[in-house]
């Protein structure tokens, strides 16, 4: 025959039970948390990523600017110098002409 008295199911612990479950709920909020944390650094890292392209590219632009600005105020010099020595080598050469001719 069984000796339990009536009720006594009712009687249980259920404290471990509970505290099983108060862990299982600071996991879950520990983990959502660190979830939306490297959510957050990822939005973060996408919004930085962007920032240093946009920057990479007007650096890009202004370089190819003032590379063009450079080139073309060389070509220039070059110019100006190579026209006055090449006028300076025609006056030479006229001075070695007969001087009859």
């Amino acid at each position: 025959m069984d000796t339990k008295p009536i009720g006594a199911a009712l009687n249980r612990d259920i404290t471990s039970g509970e505290r099983a479950e108060k862990d299982l709920d600071a996991f879950i909020a520990k983990r959502d948390k660190a979830r939306r944390q490297t959510e957050a650094e990822h939005a973060r890292e996408e919004l930085w990523q962007e920032s240093v392209r946009r920057h990479d590219a007007s650096r890009d632009a202004h370089l190819r600017e003032e590379w063009h600005e450079y080139h073309l105020g060389h070509a220039e010099r070059l110019r100006a110098n190579l026209e006055a020595l090449a006028a300076y080598h025609a006056a030479e050469a006229q001075k070695y002409l007969p001087k009859g001719a």
